[in-house]
């Protein structure tokens, strides 16, 4: 019998990083030492005293059984305690955090939660893939806008906002952006604020790499902002921070009647995260900050070696201030041999120079000639992979007589 699969189903885009991955894992299983630098997955241990934490929360059977879906009061506190912490905001655990399984996960229910057929998010061009499919699979529709983070680009977002029928339900933001690595101050999540309320329309804000920062910087919550939790909610997870990405913890704040939709949607779908996760997480949060200073400090070595490297090839770099990525533009005459493709380009990289890496289109139309690279390897791996795209990309063209 042939399956028909529902429309949601085939209203998402092809998922090259899947087919990426497919081929890092064949080339990998024929030998070959490919370099991976294509996906956000931290390489570095988490905290010790998180990891005997949860060997020690394992070894008690009450942390097997079912735990909440919305998370366990204490661990809902100590994020509330952190926000306060960290970026000044006051939180009500019971009615304005709620954990989640990682962030992807709850942003993706959060959707699910808000919106349906007929319903529009307007989401920046390029942007994380769930970003787009997580409204698209909710039913909705995207209307994408050139990314910015500037005063020109919340005019584009206003101008939608205004013009646009329906209406827009959701903006979408994530800064520190994933994929762009562009950062924003504080000012600007006021003007998102009062865009939110001039127009009535709810803020989704992936804050995943809100602590990955370098140089000074310190990332701006967008819950910073006045009246920011009447309009919206931030996700924030401790996958990055913390090297925890496998442990699939993550938190939505803000707004309490969208923290009420979410818990609904959650409460149908999942019995919470494995207790001794939720009790070895309350340890990170209290006491993880000199673990995310020294990560941010292994993350900014590999980024100066990262965009030196590049930039000698000729590509067009920024030296990022947050994310654990880099976003480069890649020399016109080294995409030209794959039809100026960066998808063909990146699985043509990991056969030829045993580099993986994300190609810019992945995410979006406007990513096209770019690509994006996790600084997830080791500076000598690093430096390898920057030595093996330069024999690739600067080998003489070959002549036929």
């Amino acid at each position: 019998m042939k399956i028909q699969v529902a429309n949601r189903i085939d209203r998402l885009p092809t998922y090259i990083l899947g087919q990426l991955k497919q081929l890092i894992y064949e080339r990998r299983k024929a030998g070959a030492d490919v370099i991976d630098m294509n996906m956000g997955n931290p390489s570095d241990a988490p905290p010790d005293p998180v990891v005997e934490k949860i060997r020690e929360a394992v070894l008690d059977p009450r942390n097997s059984r079912y735990s909440a879906s919305a998370g366990v009061y204490n661990l809902r506190r100590d994020m509330a305690i952190k926000y306060e912490r960290r970026w000044g905001v006051e939180l009500d655990p019971g009615t304005q955090v709620i954990a989640t399984i990682g962030s992807k996960e709850g942003f993706s229910h959060m959707c699910l939660a808000l919106m349906g057929p007929g319903d529009i998010a307007v989401v920046p061009d390029p942007a994380f893939q769930i970003h787009t499919t997580a409204v698209v699979l909710a039913g909705g529709s995207v209307y994408l806008v050139p990314m910015g983070n500037d005063e020109a680009f919340l005019a584009r977002v206003e101008d939608v906002l205004t013009h646009l029928q329906p209406k827009p339900k959701l903006v979408i933001l994530c800064y520190p952006n994933n994929p762009t690595t562009l950062t924003v101050e504080p000012g600007f999540f006021d003007q998102v604020v009062d865009l939110a309320a001039k127009h009535e329309v709810m803020i989704l804000h992936d804050f995943a790499y809100g602590e990955t920062c370098f140089d000074g910087y310190h990332a701006p919550s967008y819950l910073q902002a006045r009246g920011a939790i009447d309009y919206g909610v931030e996700f924030t997870t401790l996958s990055k921070p913390y090297n925890m990405a496998g442990w699939r913890i993550g938190f939505c704040c803000g707004h309490p009647e969208m923290i009420k939709a979410l818990a609904t949607v959650k409460g149908y779908y999942d019995y919470g995260i494995f207790q001794a996760v939720q009790i070895a997480a309350i340890l990170a949060m209290r006491e993880g900050d000199p673990h995310i200073e020294a990560q941010n400090r292994k993350y900014a070595e590999r980024r100066d070696i990262l965009v030196s490297g590049l930039r000698k090839l000729g590509w067009q770099v920024d030296r990022p201030r947050g994310t654990m990525f880099v976003w480069a533009r890649v020399k016109p005459e080294h995409l030209a041999p794959y039809g100026g493709s960066s998808n063909a380009f990146c699985m043509a990289m990991v056969d030829e120079a045993e580099v993986a890496m994300t190609p810019g289109a992945a995410f979006g139309s406007l990513g096209e000639g770019h690509v994006r690279m996790a600084l997830v390897e080791n500076e000598q791996r690093i430096r390898q992979a920057l030595r093996q795209l330069g024999r690739v990309l600067n080998r003489p063209a070959t002549t036929t007589v």
